[in-house]
């Protein structure tokens, strides 16, 4: 399909992960972690201390990666840099928010379920037009 953004194939990728400390223990607990050559890791642990533009820098820097496939944001963390997360529009890597401990989910919050309801509304009233 001519026009469609190709996605890369390789053997692996990483999910990155931007949240609290409790969210980002679970994740590595399960495995998600990595560590390159360089020293720098795939998450972003987010404390009272954390600056809004330390958050951007991550987001920034785990969107142009190429080793990374997903992003998991807390939602609580994504509305701190909410223009960033909607602006972003690539399919690789995806921009996944997830609940955390403290700050439950709000859909009415979520750019990827705000995303899907336009379209579905979108094609709705094109379909309805034929």
């Amino acid at each position: 399909m001519a026009g469609r953004a190709q996605i890369p194939t390789k053997s692996s990728a990483l999910i990155a992960m931007i949240a609290d400390e409790d969210t980002v223990t679970g994740f590595l607990l399960a495995g998600v972690g990595n560590v390159d050559l360089r020293r720098k890791t795939n998450y972003l642990i987010v404390d009272s201390k954390t600056t809004v533009k330390a958050i951007e820098d991550a987001f920034k820097e785990f969107t142009t990666k190429e080793d990374i496939a997903i992003i998991l944001i807390s939602q609580y963390v994504a509305n701190m840099i909410r223009f960033l997360v909607d602006s972003y529009n690539k399919p690789v890597p995806a921009i996944l928010e997830i609940p955390s401990k403290d700050h439950p989910y709000d859909p009415a919050h979520d750019s990827v379920l705000s995303r899907v309801k336009y379209l579905f509304s979108a094609e709705s009233v094109a379909s309805g037009r034929r």
